[in-house]
């Protein structure tokens, strides 16, 4: 099957939307299909072409069955690390994508690229897949807060819903979404899907790890001898970091080698690098910024908790990494992190609370027993998201929407004008028309 992918974030751009997009079209491939991304360029994204598995920010040699098209872009107004494809391309993009030929459009965000999407599949009678990833209500206000709460929100609802008309079918990856998508009133089958994570970039053995380690440390000396506790993801407000900074005096009282690392990159970086300094903090909090997939895994690997306040997080794929990296999690469980824990699995799912949340942490650093066994229920827990099991489902998605779709709609077609042009020579050809020039050619004794 040829599947196009459509997506407004892509590498280099780092969020949920990227990794699941990458994780599944790299699947896909490994698979036997044929996948096309159709992504936004970035200044730092090169002149095209692929990324190395994992994606490291670095365009290079991509599989055969995978393609990537970046379409020309211009920096988002609310988001500095965001872009924005230009609609003059449309015609460029529809033209390569025609010659690709998918059978299946998945559309992943709801910007322009996604807009290419949704028209490509409408001009070409093409069966749309769309991936609810992103609950906009809760965050959009981050990136508009010019704007009174309630404007923000509803404007959310009015794009969201009509994103939510379009697609044939659609998937999301949280039981939440889906219930919001029932609270919109959408009448579409929508299939509950989370994004698999590749196992086998997060497996590194001792030594490895040790020597990323010893690396890290000389680039980072705070973190010599200390016990790490973990955040990874984008440094910004709406993941409720100022949480970790409360937290962290009352853990270093008891534990006075424990250090808190921040990998990721965000709008509010120096904010909290601040902040920090502000509350005492500067020696034990590191800030290491944007590291790439394969060095964030052995980051994982050398850390002892992985702490996650978030409140607003839609599939909880850090937490997964985590989990396959073997390290427990202590984590507010709500939205996508409710999901992928389903309890204290692999860790502690806790309440937003700064005393329950502490004790938890204080509990995996002083009873070594407790700790062996939620490294064990962290791995044994996170395979059952694994890429492969979850990309099988993906599968059997595109499989049944497409075979629904070409009952209810027929086959796919090409534009009234491309037709005509392929269509016209045939015709002028046929026995009718031939017989019927040859008539009026007589009565009308016109001449060639």
């Amino acid at each position: 099957m040829k599947i196009a992918m459509f997506t407004d974030a892509y590498w280099p751009r780092v969020n949920g939307v990227t990794v699941s997009v990458d994780s599944f079209s790299r699947a896909l491939v490994k698979n036997g299909h044929e996948v096309m991304v159709v992504c936004a360029d970035y200044p730092d994204s090169g002149s095209g072409g692929g990324f190395p598995a994992g994606g490291n920010g670095k365009d290079g040699a991509a599989p055969d069955l995978l393609k990537i098209i970046r379409v020309p872009s211009m920096p988002a107004i609310v988001s500095k690390e965001d872009r924005l494809a230009k609609f003059s391309e449309w015609f460029r993009v529809a033209k390569q994508v025609e010659i690709f030929r998918p059978d299946i459009i998945h559309v992943n965000t709801e910007f322009i690229i996604a807009e290419f999407g949704f028209l490509y599949g409408k001009i070409y009678n093409l069966p749309v897949v769309y991936t609810f990833h992103t609950m906009w209500e809760d965050y959009i206000v981050n990136y508009m807060p010019m704007v009174p709460v309630f404007l923000c929100h509803l404007l959310a609802q009015i794009v969201l819903k009509n994103i939510l008309r379009r697609p044939y079918k659609v998937i999301v990856p949280t039981p939440q979404i889906r219930e919001l998508v029932k609270k919109y009133k959408i009448k579409k089958e929508a299939f509950l899907l989370p994004t698999g994570i590749d196992p086998d970039i997060f497996k590194h053995d001792r030594a490895e790890a040790a020597g990323f380690r010893k690396e890290f440390e000389g680039r980072y000396p705070v973190l010599q001898g200390k016990r790490i506790l973990l955040f990874a993801g984008r440094i910004a407000r709406e993941k409720n970091l100022g949480f970790l900074l409360e937290i962290l005096p009352a853990i270093r009282s008891r534990y006075p080698e424990t250090v808190l690392l921040f990998v990721g990159n965000g709008p509010d970086l120096e904010y909290f690098r601040k902040e920090a300094e502000e509350k005492g903090l500067g020696e034990c909090c590191v800030f290491a910024g944007y590291m790439e997939r394969a060095d964030l895994a052995l980051v994982y690997a050398m850390s002892d908790i992985f702490v996650f306040p978030s409140l607003t997080e839609t599939q909880g794929l850090v937490t997964l990494e985590a989990m396959f990296s073997g390290i427990p999690v202590v984590a507010i469980g709500e939205m996508g992190t409710a999901m992928v824990m389903g309890g204290d699995n692999g860790g502690f799912m806790v309440k937003n609370d700064p005393g329950e949340f502490t004790a938890r942490v204080l509990d995996l650093l002083s009873d070594d027993g407790l700790y062996r066994r939620k490294i064990d229920e962290a791995r044994l827990h996170a395979s059952a998201w694994s890429i492969d099991s979850l990309t099988k489902k993906l599968e059997a998605i595109y499989q049944d929407t497409r075979s629904a779709f070409l009952q209810e709609h027929g086959q796919p077609r090409v534009p009234v004008a491309e037709w005509f042009t392929e269509k016209r020579k045939e015709i002028i050809s046929s026995s009718w028309w031939k017989w019927s020039d040859g008539y009026w050619k007589k009565i009308l004794k016109w001449k060639d």
